[in-house]
């Protein structure tokens, strides 16, 4: 076997410009895939983490009959007294943060010109509002004992005109029916990169939103975030309740999961036409091969060579073409990844 390898490294050195150059597009072929392959995933990662980070977490734990697009302040559809809840649940070992927030909808109003907008109330010490407190583009973050400061996206900012420091009124209708219209000012604007969020997403702090919604002590869901999200189902097994509904990442994400599949699908159909394309310039390079050496393999035929051993020839050729052809690729790769 050795032997044969030996032959067919030797007859590829007879034309080593072909040879090259058939690893080489092998190699270009591979390593373009291999881009592509990274630069597809990283883009899905990180809007999976992008979401978990900013909008579900790997967790949501709300009362049963709570319909977040709703966003109602029914108390029937809240959690009563939150912060127990959170710090009953960051005590498994595996949560890294639980932390209640308070959703409603409202109207912001600068001057003439206002939005609706989709108001959060956070606790603003909670480790995870680490989005908004890294992504603060100017002014400064919430204080928990802040009952007038809010925070917007830096979309919501360029569309209203606004600044850091300037007063704005907001509009809610609140958990008894009826509507509510206090000032605040705008202590900082944010970005996370993602513009339609930015735009519509407010934030306060989670006292203030509670009693300008007349929602006491309650929250709409506790945010959880997990050290590892392989452990998804084992937390929510050790939370089960018929008190509460828990929503996991993958339930909150699903458009997002079939996006994902979608584009592996794609990715494996691109595999298949570079494995397609990587078979037909071996087998046409080995084809010119055969034709360049008929009267060898006439002569080696009347040696006394097997046909067999002379095919296991020409597949070793492939074989190290093929190999060549995954090193450079491999090599290429990661010089771009």
């Amino acid at each position: 076997m050795v032997q044969l390898y030996k032959m067919a490294w030797r007859n590829l050195g007879r034309n080593r410009r072909r040879s090259f150059f058939s690893a080489l597009a092998l190699g270009i072929g591979l390593a373009l895939l291999l881009l592509m392959a990274s630069v597809v995933a990283g883009e899905m990662r990180g809007a999976m983490e992008s979401n978990i980070s900013l909008q579900s977490g790997h967790l949501q734990v709300c009362a049963t009959s709570y319909d977040e697009d709703k966003a109602s302040l029914d108390w029937r559809y809240l959690i009563a007294d939150p912060n127990t809840l959170a710090e009953q649940i960051a005590t498994l070992p595996v949560v890294k943060v639980a932390t209640p927030r308070l959703f409603m909808n409202g109207i912001l109003m600068a001057g003439e010109r206002s939005a609706g907008i989709r108001i959060m109330g956070i606790d603003p010490t909670s480790e995870a509002n680490a989005p908004y407190r890294n992504g603060l583009v100017s002014g400064e973050f919430l204080a928990a004992d802040d009952r007038g400061g809010i925070l917007i996206g830096q979309t919501l900012a360029e569309k209203l005109g606004l600044k850091v420091g300037d007063r704005v009124v907001l509009v809610v209708n609140t958990s008894d029916g009826d509507v509510d219209e206090q000032p605040f000012i705008i202590r900082g604007i944010y970005s996370t990169h993602t513009p339609g969020y930015d735009q519509s997403v407010l934030l306060m702090p989670l006292a203030k939103a509670q009693a300008m919604a007349r929602a006491e002590n309650r929250a709409s869901i506790i945010f959880v975030l997990l050290r590892d999200r392989e452990q998804t189902d084992a937390v929510v097994a050790a939370l089960r309740t018929n008190r509460y509904q828990i929503k996991t990442w993958l339930q909150m994400n699903a458009l997002l999961v079939q996006t994902e599949q979608l584009s592996n699908a794609y990715m494996a159909v691109l595999y298949l036409i570079v494995l397609a394309i990587t078979a037909t310039v071996i087998v046409n390079t080995l084809i010119m091969a055969v034709f360049e050496r008929t009267r060898e393999i006439g002569i080696l035929s009347a040696m006394g060579m097997r046909s067999s051993r002379i095919m296991a020839m020409f597949f070793a050729e492939s074989s190290l073409l093929a190999v060549g052809g995954i090193a450079i690729g491999l090599l290429l790769g990661g010089l771009m990844v």
